[in-house]
């Protein structure tokens, strides 16, 4: 009976140095993963941040463009304002002329 109880003790010893060295190796990895997934999420924070600043590039140059178009479009109106007021002007003098002059 003492022979069965010894190995069962030697057998329950070698369990406990089995589950001991495994969590020794489980210990070991916990930084080297929290190393690996800390370096994940830098890399995905500065893909982010990344995206995000040429998105707001984009935006920017797009309405830095359409503020370009306008101020554009702007000027053509008032040249074409211009244009028509002496247009205008030029018609008028001719139908006055026409009137006072009689023909």
């Amino acid at each position: 009976m003492n022979e069965k109880l010894i190995q069962q003790v030697l057998q329950i010893e070698k369990q406990a140095q089995e589950i001991r060295d495994v969590a020794i190796r489980n210990a070991e990895q916990l930084p080297i993963l929290a190393d690996q997934e800390a370096q994940l999420l830098i890399e995905k924070a500065k893909t982010d941040a990344q995206k995000e600043a040429r998105q707001i590039l984009s935006n920017a140059q797009a309405e830095e463009e359409t503020a370009r178009i306008l101020a554009q479009a702007e000027e053509k109106n008032r040249q074409l304002e211009a244009l028509a007021m002496s247009n205008f002007d030029r018609a008028v003098t001719y139908v006055v002329q026409r009137v006072v002059g009689g023909g």
